[in-house]
């Protein structure tokens, strides 16, 4: 096998089993960040190895293998009495060849969530655990991750050295937590996938209105936390994702521009990720705890899939459950979303009310959204001008080339005689 196609056999597995990968070595380390260097240096290896072997027949017990010697090496380095390294060596001589203790049946499951737990935990700021969480849950590359947040391929990779030795000075142990700390690590986890899902769907600078790729991805996690931990909550979270990504396909027209809700082929919406969310959402509602934000907001995106057109939609319901979520999640996009539903359910001048309260108490000042929903709203009372005003202020707190486009539609509309 040349070169090339051994890096992308290299990078095929890594993509499929990194997050098995580090778990197990961090498991069998006992070292989180050692564990992450030590499959690293194991793919570097195989990009070697599988260029002149070929590719073995077991590639994810090679690439732990070949971590698990290198941690023995580190382990003889830094003390060649040491005693964990004289029980690590014991145990790899007692093996069988081509036997692995590090695929214990019983454990894979434990390794990757106690994974997608470290990487999330709450001593690591937000950035931190994103990026983290992408690079050894998701497999994606420090590239990947700064192209799809639009920084630098050295800040990404700062934030994941600072993330690891802030894990190693808090001595953050590699278990996943007790089930009286389980709930409340929860919510930093649901937290991670929701704000990746959330920048794939409505991506906050660059080109792209959509980051597909980055959507996906929180999606897959999210499907991984539900097996691992099928809590209500989680499946609330999968729900969601999957509701609001069964729109993506009408979100863009032809030339990639964007597609506002009302203005959607609704046929060409996922209706298979509608099923699974439909589904996600009745596990989240039969474990009969009352729904949290997640499955309270995929409640919402469900009132959406299920109407065939705007009109049709169960507005009354959805500013029902704005409400419920307001409650539970006080902010001021809810209160935003909230004026939304009740200017489709009440007619505009309700909306419009509501939207200027958030504005009288300086929230979102910052925000293109306010300005812009409250164009809408002016534009639908016949207020032309002021309409055009807050859409052009609109355009310039907005930080999305795709989404300025749409904007500047609106403004060429309001300003036609």
């Amino acid at each position: 096998m040349n070169s090339a196609g051994a890096r992308g056999a290299v990078e095929a597995v890594w993509r499929m089993e990194s997050a098995r990968i580090v778990g197990a070595l961090a498991r069998y380390t006992g070292d989180f960040s050692l564990a992450e260097d030590l499959a690293q240096e194991a793919l570097a290896e195989a990009l070697v190895a599988w260029s002149v072997d070929g590719v073995p027949a077991q590639p994810t017990g090679w690439l732990l293998t070949t971590g698990r010697r290198r941690a023995i090496d580190a382990f003889r380095r830094r003390a060649a009495r040491d005693e964990r390294y004289a029980v690590l060596a014991r145990d790899l001589d007692a093996e069988e060849p081509g036997a692995d203790a590090l695929f214990d049946p019983d454990a894979i499951d434990d390794d990757v969530l106690a994974l997608m737990f470290i990487s999330c935990h709450p001593v690591l700021s937000k950035e931190a655990r994103i990026a983290l969480t992408l690079r050894v849950v998701g497999g994606l590359t420090s590239a990947e991750i700064a192209k799809a947040f639009l920084v630098p391929g050295t800040t990404i990779q700062a934030r994941i050295t600072r993330a690891k030795k802030t894990l190693a000075a808090a001595h953050v142990p590699f278990a996943v937590p007790e089930p009286n700390e389980l709930a409340g690590r929860l919510g930093s986890v649901l937290q991670v996938v929701y704000l990746i899902f959330t920048e794939g769907s409505f991506a906050s600078g660059g080109e792209e209105w959509i980051r597909t790729d980055l959507a996906d991805e929180a999606r897959r996690l999210a499907r991984v936390l539900v097996r691992l931990t099928p809590e209500p909550e989680a499946f609330g979270l999968l729900a969601l994702l999957e509701l609001t990504a069964a729109r993506f396909p009408a979100r863009l027209d032809a030339s990639g521009r964007p597609v506002l809700l009302e203005d959607q082929d609704r046929r060409l919406w996922d209706q298979s990720a509608i099923r699974r969310g439909r589904a996600a959402l009745a596990r989240a509602v039969g474990a009969g705890r009352g729904l949290g934000a997640y499955g309270l907001q995929a409640s919402i995106a469900e009132c959406h899939a299920v109407a065939r057109s705007v009109a049709e939609t169960d507005w009354a319901r959805i500013v029902v459950l704005y409400e419920a979520l307001g409650r539970l999640t006080p902010s001021p996009i809810i209160e935003l979303n909230r004026a939304v539903a009740v200017a489709m359910a009440s007619g505009p001048a309700g909306g419009l009310a509501l939207v200027d309260a958030i504005a009288s108490r300086g929230e979102l000042a910052g925000s293109h959204l306010l300005p812009a929903v409250r164009g809408e709203l002016l534009t639908r009372l016949g207020r032309r001008d002021e309409a055009r005003s807050a859409l052009l202020q609109a355009i310039e707190l907005c930080g999305n080339a795709a989404e300025r486009v749409a904007l500047e539609r609106k403004v060429d509309d309001v300003s036609r005689p």
